[in-house]
């Protein structure tokens, strides 16, 4: 059982700072936020692997359904659509 609890934190340590360095590197901002939110849920599968199922729970509420969603409509209110620069004037 350690074995496996081992290569499951690892599976996820991987996603985590993967998908972090995403968040940095990675240019589109829409993307960039799809990319915080696969780094906020396996940070709350590592809570769960602590047996913190309440700090998962509250990780997965508030930063995941909270700040994620601020982010999202965010990026959707403020982003130029296409059509709005190919309008001949």
């Amino acid at each position: 059982m350690a074995v496996a609890e081992t290569l499951a934190f690892a599976l996820f340590a991987i996603v985590t700072v993967g998908s972090s360095l995403g968040v940095v590197l990675v240019r589109d901002v829409w993307h960039a936020a799809l990319l915080l939110g696969v780094a906020l849920l396996s940070v709350a599968v590592h809570y769960v692997m602590l047996r913190a199922e309440f700090l998962a729970a509250m990780q997965v509420l508030v930063y995941v359904g909270g700040v994620l969603i601020l982010i999202t409509f965010a990026v959707m209110l403020t982003r130029e659509s296409a059509s709005d620069e190919e309008v001949p004037t």
